[in-house]
C-alpha cells in the first residue's frame, strides 16, 4: 500500500473546520448532540471523523427538519445536520470557496466574504436613478427545488478532487427527519442550513441566471442577494420581455419564480416627469455643527442635476460653472462605495466645504425626499 488512506485530507484542516463550526454555533442535529458535548470528547470525536473522512467511509446522518415563521408569513422549511456533519461540510467549503468565489459574478452578493446586503442595496439604488423600471424576483422554494444533476454537473466543472465530488453528491441525498421521526427522501435540493449550502445555491444560480443574462441580455444590469433578484429595464416593454423570459429560463432549470405583489414582479421607480434632467446627484444629509454654546437644528440637503451645459450661478450652488457630465464607464456596474462618488469633474470642489466641517450620513436621504 502506498497510501494509508484513500483521501488525503489533513487532519489540520478538521480542526480549522471545527473551530469556525463552533464560532457559528448552532442547534443540535438528530442525534442531540450539542457543540459543548461534542467538545466534551473533542481529540476521540475529530479523530473519528478525519478517520471516517479520509477512508471514504463517512456516510452523512439524516438532516433535522425544522419549519421557523417568515416575517411576510408562511413557513420557511430549514435542515440542521449533526454537529460533526457541520464540521465535514466545513472541510469541503474550505477546500471549494477558494475555487468558486474568484469566478463569481460581481453582482452576486449572498453569502459572499466581504459582501453583504448592504452592498447590494447600495448598488440597486444608485442603478435606480438611471433605469425607470425594475424586475423583482424571488424563486419559489429555491434551496428545495435544486437539481441535483445539474448542481454536480456545474461542481465537477471547477473540480475533479474526488472525496469532494463524492460526499457533496452524498449530502445532495442525506433525508431529513420530520418533527414526528419519520424519514423523507430526496431527490431535490439542499438542506437550508447546512454549511455547504450557500456555496452550492450560489454556484447553482450562477450558471443559470447571472452567466445566463450575461450572454443573452447584455444591457440588463442587476443584483442578486442569494435567490432575490432585482434587475434594471428602461422601459415597461423591457421588463415585461425580460420577465417572460426568465419564466422560461427558470422553468428550464426546474425552478419557479413568485409572480410578486402586482402578479407580474414588475415595479416602477421615479416616473419620467419628474426626473431630473439628466442623472440627478441625491446628496445626503450634511450635518453641520453648530457654534460653541448652540445646538445644531437643521441639517443641508441639496439635489445637483448633472447638467450638459453650463448653468447659470443661480442653479449652481458654488455660484460658478454647472456640473459636467463624467464617463458612464466610472459609474460601471459593481463598484461599490457610498451613494456619492467622485464622478462629476466638479463635485469635490463643491462638497469640500461641507465635508470639512461636517458629517455626511445617507439614512435620511430618502425621508428627505418625501418632505
Amino acid at each position: 500500500m502506498i497510501k494509508a488512506k484513500p483521501f488525503d485530507i489533513p487532519k489540520r484542516e478538521v480542526w480549522e473546520a471545527f473551530k469556525r463550526v463552533k464560532a457559528n454555533q448552532g442547534a443540535a442535529g438528530v442525534d442531540g448532540q450539542s457543540i459543548e458535548e461534542f467538545e466534551a470528547r473533542l481529540g476521540d470525536n475529530l479523530y473519528k471523523l478525519w478517520n471516517r473522512l479520509s477512508s471514504g467511509s463517512y456516510m452523512p446522518p439524516p438532516v433535522r427538519r425544522v419549519d421557523i415563521p417568515k416575517a411576510t408569513g408562511g413557513m420557511r422549511p430549514l435542515g440542521i445536520p449533526t454537529v460533526a456533519d457541520r464540521i465535514g461540510q466545513e472541510v469541503v467549503r474550505r477546500y471549494l470557496e477558494p475555487l468558486l468565489e474568484p469566478m463569481f459574478h460581481a453582482d452576486s452578493y449572498g453569502y459572499r466574504p466581504w459582501r453583504s446586503a448592504i452592498d447590494a442595496i447600495r448598488t440597486a439604488r444608485q442603478r435606480c436613478w438611471r433605469y425607470d423600471w425594475i424586475v423583482d424576483i424571488d424563486i419559489k422554494g429555491f434551496f428545495d427545488s435544486i437539481d441535483h444533476a445539474l448542481l454536480l454537473r456545474a461542481v465537477r466543472k471547477h473540480t475533479d478532487c474526488p472525496w469532494v465530488l463524492l460526499y457533496i453528491e452524498r449530502w445532495l441525498k442525506a433525508p431529513a427527519m420530520m418533527g414526528d421521526g419519520t424519514l423523507v427522501p430526496r431527490d431535490r435540493g439542499t438542506p437550508q442550513g447546512g454549511v455547504i449550502s450557500p456555496l452550492l445555491a450560489n454556484l447553482f444560480l450562477h450558471y443559470v441566471f447571472d452567466v445566463w443574462l450575461h450572454r443573452a441580455v447584455r444591457s440588463v444590469p442587476f443584483e442578486r442577494y442569494a435567490d432575490d433578484i432585482i434587475c434594471h429595464c428602461r422601459s415597461e416593454h423591457d421588463a415585461l420581455k425580460l420577465r417572460q423570459t426568465l419564466d422560461q429560463r427558470f422553468a428550464e432549470c426546474g425552478l419557479v419564480l413568485h409572480p410578486g405583489e402586482d402578479q407580474s414582479g414588475l415595479l416602477q421607480g421615479c416616473p419620467p416627469q419628474r426626473r431630473a434632467r439628466d442623472h440627478p446627484i441625491r446628496l445626503p444629509w450634511l450635518y453641520v455643527p453648530a457654534p460653541v454654546g448652540e445646538v445644531a437644528r437643521g441639517a443641508v440637503w441639496r439635489i445637483l442635476s448633472a447638467c450638459s451645459e453650463p448653468e447659470s450661478s443661480e442653479g449652481d450652488p458654488s455660484g460658478g460653472p454647472g456640473l459636467v457630465s463624467a464617463d458612464p464607464e466610472r459609474q460601471g456596474a459593481g463598484r461599490p462605495g457610498p451613494d456619492v462618488q467622485p464622478v462629476y469633474p466638479r463635485l469635490d470642489q463643491l462638497l469640500r466645504p461641507f465635508l470639512q466641517v461636517g458629517t455626511v450620513s445617507d439614512l435620511d436621504a430618502d425621508r428627505c425626499l418625501s418632505r
